[in-house]
């Protein structure tokens, strides 16, 4: 192995990338208005000054945060459980197929972008422009899957499917074993009665 790569791979991690990597956690658990910057920087091990050297404000950490699981949920919602689908109706399945099991599970906190939605309410929020510019996004992807499907109304099917996964989110959190467990039968039927000739 060449001697840059052995640094690179035994180098710390950055005080940002370690602002960045426990701001994730403790923001996805705990949420983001619950968690002061004073825990963060415990958890990281830094100074105050290094936060803020690195970010802004907590709103910029919180929007770095949400831009952060923006791109893992794409990676996720892409390609569930690392496959890719040339079927739209096998894509969709398979996202909700994977996502269901977890929000069942003990710990579950939904999707971290719907939670900073209600957890800031003023749209000027730098967190609360991240969720939303997200939230738009699939959608629109929802309603192009929902067209590949051959729904005969994309859009209404494309935003049932955005309900059922948003309620997944929501409902995941309130109680283990609860309706989540039932989704993917929820999903088919949506998607069977929506693509059926009539």
């Amino acid at each position: 192995m060449p001697k840059t790569a052995e640094k690179a791979e035994s180098a710390p991690l950055r005080a940002a990338d370690r602002i960045r990597a426990s701001a994730s956690e403790l923001f996805y658990r705990e949420g983001i208005r619950a968690v002061g910057v004073d825990e963060v920087v415990d958890r990281a091990g830094v100074t105050k000054p290094s936060l803020y050297r690195a970010f802004a404000s907590k709103d910029d950490l919180a929007a770095a945060y949400l831009r952060d699981y923006d791109l893992n949920f794409w990676e996720n919602f892409e390609r569930p459980g690392g496959k890719s689908y040339s079927n739209a109706r096998d894509h969709v399945l398979a996202y909700i197929g994977q996502l269901a099991p977890r929000a069942v599970a003990k710990g579950y906190r939904g999707c971290g972008l719907s939670n900073a939605a209600v957890e800031y309410p003023a749209r000027d929020n730098p967190a609360r422009q991240v969720a939303e510019a997200h939230k738009k996004v699939f959608r629109k992807r929802l309603r192009e899957l929902a067209a590949q499907m051959g729904a005969r109304q994309p859009d209404v099917l494309g935003d049932a499917l955005l309900l059922l996964i948003e309620g997944i989110y929501v409902t995941g959190q309130q109680s283990e074993g609860g309706p989540a467990q039932s989704a993917l039968a929820a999903a088919k039927l949506l998607i069977d009665a929506s693509v059926k000739a009539g």
